[in-house]
């Protein structure tokens, strides 16, 4: 982007730092940079696994990779939402995704943020989670068992099946979290309903209620928070919170933010 607006919108495969090496990211960003008709002066970059000890390796790789860029600055995906979500204002800030995270936000960097822990120790209100409770509720009964049927011959599965894909296979948590496409079909069922809006009251009393902060809006950023934002409007109002703003990628609000 320039003054005027947006010169140029890309789409590459993700980038981790914790999860693939350097030479894996420079990779990535090569491709990136191949694609540019315009090298950049200043990169701003905002990602999954940039902590502090990361953020000096990812801005040398990026300098590296563009070594004619002046200012370059990386950051946690969280602060990347908190900036779209609330620009300069203090803010409840929430990822609701395949996984979950919050924090509170004063405007320009994160006062204080509840650990998320991922989808086997935390990430209540995620899509991870929502596929583990939906199937909890699936095969112990507390759904019809028209439902269990119905799942099973759309997906495919049976049981066993179900089992070997959560504890056998890899990256289970985004598996999960696919799920939510059958379970938004079925938001009509009474029980189904009732599992999405527990899953995000959970969310809210263990993540958002910590920062004593029932003031500000929430507001939140993700797949899982733009398509049950009717759900997750409810759950905030029973929590005795006010829903926000709720976008389903942060980019937007990142662009108006460094404008």
């Amino acid at each position: 982007m320039d003054e005027t607006g947006i010169l140029l919108r890309m789409t590459t495969q993700g980038i981790n730092p914790i999860h693939q090496t350097q030479d894996g990211i420079k990779e990535i960003l090569r491709i990136l940079q191949s694609k540019l008709f315009k090298q950049p002066t200043t990169i701003c970059f905002y990602g999954s696994g940039v902590t502090p000890s990361q953020r000096g390796p990812m801005c040398q790789l990026l300098r590296e990779v563009f070594p004619g860029v002046g200012e370059v600055t990386a950051e946690s995906d969280l602060l990347g939402a908190a900036r779209s979500l609330c620009q300069q204002n203090e803010g409840l800030a929430c990822i609701l995704g395949t996984g979950a995270n919050s924090c509170l936000y004063d405007g320009q960097d994160i006062v204080q943020n509840t650990p998320a822990l991922g989808y086997i120790l935390g990430d209540e209100g995620s899509g991870a989670v929502l596929g583990i409770r939906f199937l909890n509720a699936l095969y112990k009964g507390a759904l019809p068992e028209s439902l269990r049927q119905h799942f099973e011959n759309e997906m495919g599965l049976g049981v066993s099946d179900v089992i070997n894909r959560v504890y056998r296979q890899p990256q289970a948590n985004r598996w999960l979290a696919s799920l939510s496409v059958f379970i938004h079909a079925h938001l009509d069922m009474p029980e189904v309903r009732e599992i999405v809006i527990d899953n995000f009251r959970c969310f809210i009393r263990r993540n958002v209620l910590p920062y004593g902060r029932k003031d500000l809006p929430l507001d939140a950023v993700g797949s899982i928070a733009w398509h049950y934002r009717g759900q997750l409007s409810e759950a905030a109002e029973t929590e005795g919170f006010v829903l926000g703003t709720v976008l389903q990628s942060p980019m937007e609000g990142l662009v108006a933010y460094h404008r």
